[in-house]
Order: C-alpha cells, then structure tokens, then sequence
C-alpha cells in the first residue's frame, strides 16, 4: 500500500509539473525565449514550434509571434494569459494546429485584464479561444475545425468590454463562431467576417449568439455573411437575447450582413432591446423545415412585448416566415418598420411561407405596429390587398395589434438578374478565387464591385468558356457582366 501511494504521488508531482509559467519579472519573448528556459515545454525544428505542456503567460510579461511559424499543441494543452499579461501576433502568416488532428489541443485562455492582438492567424483543431478581457482584437484570422474545450459557448467566446472581430472566416466549428455569456455586458465589433457552417455540434444555437451589452457602447455586428450548414438543422444565423431581467439592456446595430441557409436568420429575444436592423439580405432561413420550430427571416420575442427596434431596407426571401413578432403581452413595444419620420422602411419580402400560404408579416401580440413605405410581395402589383394578403394581424384575429401598412412602396430594381437573362449563371457560388462560366451573351467585361458600390476588380472576357482568377477578402460582391447591348449583376459570396 505504501508503494503505491509512492507511485500516485510521483505521478501526480509530474502531472503538475507538465507546465511552464513566464517568470513575471516583465520580459518580453518570443517562443524562442520559452524553448531555452523550458525545452520540456516547446520544442523548435525550423520554423515549426511544438508545445507539448501548458503555457502562461505571467502579469506584465509579454508573449510574442512575430515571424512567419507553425504552433503545432499536444492534445489538451492549453496557453493561458494571465492578468496584466499580454499576447501578440503581427506575423504575416501564422498556422496554429494540433500536433494530432484526432486529439485537438485545449485552446487559449486570456484572462481579465490581459492584452491580446491577434493577426493573420489559422486556429485549428483546437478548443476555441476563451476571451476574460477587455482587450482584444482578432484580425485576418482563420478558424476551422475547432471543439469545445477551453472554450465552451463559442469559438471564440467573449466575457466583458468591447472585443474587436474583423475580417475573419469561421469555418465549420463545433461551436458557434462567436458568443457571450447570458449575463455579461459584451459591446463587440463583428465586421466583415466570413462565417459558414458552425455549430456543427448542431445544438440549438446560432452562429452568432451575444447577449446583454454594457449601458453606453452598442454592438455592431456589420458586413458579415453567415451561410448555414443545411444538415445542421438546429443552427441559427443571428440571436442576440436578453433574460437577465432588471435595468440589463441590449444596444446594437445588425446592418449589412448577408445570412442564408441556416434555421433562421436573425432573432432578437427578451426585454429592453434597442437594436437598428439595416439593410441586410435574409434568404432561405429554413433548413430546419418546421415552422412552428422556427425558420422566420427576423423573429422578436418578448414577454413584456419592451423592445425598441427600427428596420429598413431588409431583403427578406424564401424563409419559413418573413418577420415574426411573438410578444404576448401588452407592453411598450416599438418595432417600427417605417414611419412618416425617421425611418424610410423599404423593406423588401419575397415568397416567406409556409404549408402553401406567405407570411411576410406575422403580428401574434397586441401591440400596433408601424410598417409604411416596404414592398410585401416583391415582383407584385405593390397594391394594398396584395399586402393584406401576407400580413397576419388584426384583421385576421381581432386580439392581435393592427399592423399599418399603408402606403407601399416597391422600387423596380434595376439591373437585378431576375429581370435580365434569367437562364446564365456561373459556378461556384460561393466561390473562393475563381469561378467558371460559358459566355453565349457576347459580354465583353466583367467587374466586381463591392456592397459600396466600389471597383474592385475587372478583367475582358471572351466568347465561350471562361474562367476567372480573383484574389478578394471573404464577403459579399457583385459581379457585373457586360456587353456593347446587354448587361447582366450577379451577387457572388467570396469565402
């Protein structure tokens, strides 16, 4: 008995000291410094680095990656930054993986207080980065193929401050991309990501899930595109949810971002919400298939029916409902679709039904709500029965809130694809530096602009087959193909 007590001690001793801690003294490393205090910890061999036992980063030491490497990390290892510790990629190119793909790594945690800067940099096959701070900023990233370790709500999850996210790809994690927690106050800046196919786990969360934001600073999420994986029925495009309950408020802006193919589009849940919904494009949010499950483009949910919400300029198609409005109770509920003031509507909804009827609109509250100046049956006659038709509200049961329509307003779009050359496309769609297409429509040019209305990119094409060669950031385009007596744009999703 008293040897094998020996033994597990021992072995414990040694579990304990498969780790290594900066000294805390203020230095500032690079890998190469932790290879030569702890050799047992990273190991080199040219430019690859392996890291075969936990590493922290201690208070007011700095750890940097500066060239060009590959970070290869034992299963379960995890890198911590501690407290007044700081963390810093600026290398043009920097891969992160599991030394063995079948036995990812455990992740990075960084603790409140630290100091991230993360660029150009492929996570992979790892347990997500845990975010504690306040300061963070995650640029030109790759994240693929992640699980749930270190961090278990998302990819990335974020705990508190104001998080920059810009110009990433998340790319079929086991979690949502990114996510805060119920309770904490998150005001992030999600800009210009490429987001497909996460929450492959397929549990009942979207790919981007945030909750309540601090008092004074909103949260932006723009100009991002989020496709959905359609065998992941249970993943959602966008929540933002607030069930904290008190004085705990959400503050946001969701503008300019294309989401397409996942459970639903966008859903704003629980009370206190003030969130501008702008310009979007929502599209076949339906891959669940069961609409008393979900599958609305927009669906708002709140027990006390207090949400503030101003929508404008959305395009909303082929989802299981347009806009849904779940708010029981009487309330202080202001979810404005257009109005004679400040809000323009022009929203935009096309073929959102279910079991053969539309629902461009349901209104299942009492609450009255302001729609003037959107186009319910796009390609229609823009009249007011028309409208009637694909509006749920009181005229359909009396204890429902009147939903005011009138007037209608649908601008013919010029130069959309659905009005010119119905049978030419090109492939693939999304694409990530090329595509192909036969020419029979004797175009003479192709450009690709962007959601600004920017040049980007042109080159002259010829009769026949074609392929072409483009180096683009991940996001939305639209490619306009052009002959001396035609014109075709198409939108294309640069991944």
């Amino acid at each position: 008995m008293k040897f094998f007590t020996t033994l597990s001690l021992l072995f414990c001793f040694s579990i304990a000291l498969a780790q290594y801690t900066t000294p805390g003294t203020g230095v500032d490393w690079t890998l190469d410094d932790v290879a030569t205090a702890s050799p047992a910890t990273v190991s080199v061999n040219g430019n690859v680095y392996t890291l075969s036992a936990n590493l922290t980063v201690a208070a007011t030491d700095i750890l940097r990656i500066n060239t060009d490497i590959t970070l290869e990390i034992a299963s379960g290892v995890r890198v911590t930054v501690l407290e007044f510790g700081s963390f810093y990629i600026s290398a043009d190119q920097v891969l992160v993986t599991a030394v063995d793909e079948a036995s990812p790594y455990d992740g990075f945690r960084f603790e409140e207080g630290s100091d991230i800067d993360i660029q150009n940099t492929t996570f992979q096959f790892g347990g997500g980065i845990q975010v504690l701070t306040e300061t963070f900023t995650l640029n030109n990233c790759i994240l693929q193929n992640n699980v749930s370790g270190v961090a278990t709500g998302g990819t990335v999850a974020l705990s508190r401050g104001m998080p920059v996210i810009t110009n990433n790809q998340f790319l079929f994690n086991a979690n949502p991309a990114i996510s805060s927690a119920a309770t904490n106050q998150v005001s992030a800046y999600i800009f210009n990501n490429y987001i497909e196919g996460n929450n492959q786990s397929n549990q009942n969360r979207p790919q981007i899930n945030m909750a309540v934001t601090r008092p004074t600073d909103t949260l932006k999420i723009i100009g991002n595109t989020i496709i959905g994986d359609r065998n992941m029925t249970m993943a959602g495009g966008i929540a933002i949810a607030n069930f904290v309950g008190g004085t705990a408020s959400v503050y946001a802006i969701i503008e300019n971002n294309t989401i397409i193919d996942n459970r639903f589009g966008i859903a704003l849940l629980g009370n206190n919400n003030y969130v501008e919904v702008k310009n979007n494009i929502i599209e076949d949010n339906n891959s669940q298939n069961d609409p008393m499950q979900g599958g609305s483009g927009i669906n708002f949910l709140s027990n006390s029916g207090d949400q503030n919400v101003i929508l404008s300029e959305n395009k909303i198609r082929r989802n299981l409902w347009g806009v849904t409005i779940q708010q029981p109770n009487p309330g202080s509920s202001n979810i404005n679709f257009g109005d004679d003031q400040d809000n323009p509507g022009l929203n935009v909804f096309s073929e959102n039904g279910n079991n053969g009827e539309i629902f461009a609109l349901y209104n299942n509250g009492p609450n009255t709500i302001l729609a003037k100046n959107n186009c319910w049956v796009e390609d229609g006659e823009g009249t007011l029965a028309e409208a009637e038709e694909v509006i749920f509200h009181i005229e359909d049961d009396p204890t429902l809130g009147e939903v005011i329509f009138d007037p209608i307003f649908c601008e013919p779009l010029a130069g959309i694809e659905d009005n010119l050359l119905l049978d030419f496309n090109f492939y693939p769609n999304p694409a990530k530096n090329q595509i192909s297409f036969k020419n029979e429509n004797n175009f003479e040019t192709i450009t690709f602009y962007n959601v600004n209305g920017q040049k980007v990119f042109t080159q002259d094409v010829i009769q026949g087959a074609n392929t072409i060669n483009f180096n683009l950031n991940a996001g939305i385009y639209f490619i306009a193909f052009d002959g001396e007596s035609n014109q075709i744009v198409k939108k294309i999703v640069v991944k």
